[in-house]
């Protein structure tokens, strides 16, 4: 294993051992954050810096270049040559033509979780859908999905649901790496673009985080640790509630709640659900916890931890929907979900946006159980790995 993992590369690492020669003598874009590392840790702007290769113009994703912009909060630079990919409308998530049209390449390096709601896939999807009319070629440097690229959970997007947390016809948890979702976009989803990826070398599908020699960078200030990737798939529903998840603490998705809710009462009835359901890989405790921003910034709020005890056997969105099923019969007239402007939609609401469709809302109001609400998108789930099939890289 030890041979096996200290071989794995990401796209980036083979790029610098080949000496950036694909780059050489192209006006180039790149696309990234922080996460844009090599084996060694070192940034992707430190390496070109090192081998003499000019980047013409930077985009900068959702929370920045820095990865420090909290969740829907603008960002802008003050330096002329960065162009942001998130400012403070729709229009904004796309790149002008203008911007690619003088680009031979852009190339794209940021570190994904393996989630649909991830925003990055998103602004991959708008990058080559504009290339394809500029006639830009895209270089996508392919990274390790994190949470492994076996397990696929949660169903596609309904038609009117669509959105930058669900740009693409694409599982909840859909266990790709950011190449093979660009291979997925210009192969079966027929976006026109010349795209060239560069695959990892040493991974394989049932590898996690964990399982690997590279290093982790918080890719987006609220995921701090691959354990959180793991149970962001299920625990980032709570987003499309007014309770808090976590956003504002140290341990964001691992901590959920509110000011009404009593702690123990909701981790005992979770815990009590999760073994009905035969959850695993998982364990809650109550908790108290003060969010210095975002949702109930300053109060007391009470609820549950999370802690992951067998990566390889958590099954994220069956988690999530728990959560959500017994935060909601604690108190069904206190609970409410989220109707404020989400990801700048102001209908369908968050949690429809989230989930691709508005039945996950409507089956926990009529008391459907977390795996039947589940178990009614197998069938797109299957469809899904069906599509994936054609593309997969590893």
């Amino acid at each position: 294993l030890l041979m096996m993992t200290s071989a794995l590369q990401c796209g980036l690492d083979r790029l610098r051992d080949e000496s950036f020669l694909a780059l050489r003598g192209s006006r180039i874009g790149v696309c990234c954050n922080r996460s844009a590392i090599d084996g060694h840790g070192t940034h992707l702007e430190d390496l070109f810096q090192e081998a003499a290769i000019d980047v013409v113009r930077w985009f900068e994703p959702e929370h920045g270049i820095e990865a420090t912009a909290q969740d829907m909060e603008t960002v802008v630079s003050n330096r002329p040559e960065v162009i942001s990919l998130y400012g403070d409308d729709e229009a904004s998530l796309r790149p002008d033509p203008n911007a690619l049209e003088d680009l031979d390449l852009l190339l794209f390096d940021i570190q994904d979780i393996g989630c649909r709601y991830y925003t990055f896939a998103a602004t991959l999807r708008y990058i080559l859908e504009v290339a394809a009319l500029t006639g830009t070629r895209v270089m996508v440097l392919d990274r390790p999905n994190p949470i492994g690229g076996v397990a696929v959970e949660g169903g596609t997007i309904h038609p009117g649901f669509e959105s930058f947390v669900g740009a693409s016809p694409i599982s909840i948890r859909h266990g790709l790496t950011m190449g093979e979702i660009a291979q997925l976009l210009v192969g079966p989803l027929g976006i026109a673009a010349d795209l060239t990826v560069i695959p990892c070398q040493g991974w394989s599908r049932q590898m996690l985080q964990q399982d690997g020699s590279l290093p982790w960078v918080a890719p987006s200030p609220n995921m701090p640790t691959p354990d959180t990737a793991l149970i962001y798939p299920g625990l980032c529903l709570v987003e499309g509630t007014d309770l808090s998840e976590g956003r504002g603490t140290r341990r964001p998705f691992h901590r959920v709640g509110a000011p009404w809710l009593d702690a123990d009462r909701l981790a005992h009835a979770i815990e009590v659900r999760s073994r009905q359901m035969e959850l695993q890989g998982v364990s809650f405790s109550p908790v108290h916890f003060v969010p210095k921003f975002q949702k109930f910034s300053s109060q007391q709020c009470h609820g549950i931890e999370l802690e992951v005890i067998d990566p390889s056997a958590v099954d994220a969105l069956l988690l999530g929907v728990i959560v959500l099923e017994q935060m909601r019969a604690q108190d069904p007239e206190r609970f409410r979900w989220r109707t404020e402007t989400y990801e700048f939609i102001d209908d369908p609401i968050a949690i429809d946006l989230l989930w691709g469709g508005s039945d996950l809302r409507l089956g926990l109001e009529e008391g459907l159980s977390p795996r039947d609400l589940i178990e009614a998108r197998e069938g797109e789930r299957r469809q899904f790995l069906d599509l994936r099939q054609q593309i997969l890289l590893y």
